[in-house]
């Protein structure tokens, strides 16, 4: 009996010294299309700006390999964009969501098509009304990429 009970206190001492963090699981949103790659990055570029959003960073990945002597190296580009009032409500809700900014839409040329891809926030059903924030900005993303793909 007292072997059971020191196993016991062993298995929870043990349990309560692991560290149970969350998992979070990174979803993207993607989109394809045939338009030309560089009206795409227009329209990614008119697209966040209708929503209010500003382009904090843009990096040419493939013009920059292309130049340095890749001469058939094809098109990556990567955006970042940040709208500093969602920023502000985001940081008030959850110190923590700092982790996913800024935003940060990927378009690059596969098989054909000119690829459009962005991170999506979250789930979060620890913080409900962090988890509406982010479903609230998911929607907005999405229509980002959806207007930019539109043929």
């Amino acid at each position: 009996m007292t072997h059971r009970l020191i196993i016991l206190v062993i298995l929870i001492v043990l349990a309560s010294c692991t560290n149970q963090t969350k998992m979070e699981v990174t979803r993207y949103y993607q989109a394809q299309t045939n338009k030309p790659y560089d009206d795409v990055l227009q329209e990614l570029e008119i697209a966040i700006s209708e929503h209010n959003f500003r382009i904090t960073g843009h990096s040419r990945v493939g013009k920059v390999i292309r130049k340095r002597g890749t001469k058939s190296f094809p098109e990556y580009d990567t955006i970042q964009f940040c709208n500093l009032t969602h920023a502000r409500e985001m940081l008030e809700i959850s110190p923590h969501a700092i982790r996913h900014m800024p935003c940060n839409v990927v378009t690059y040329q596969y098989d054909g098509k000119t690829i459009v891809k962005i991170r999506l926030l979250p789930n979060d059903p620890d913080n409900p009304k962090l988890d509406r924030f982010y479903d609230k900005m998911n929607k907005e993303l999405q229509a980002i990429v959806d207007f930019a793909v539109e043929e």
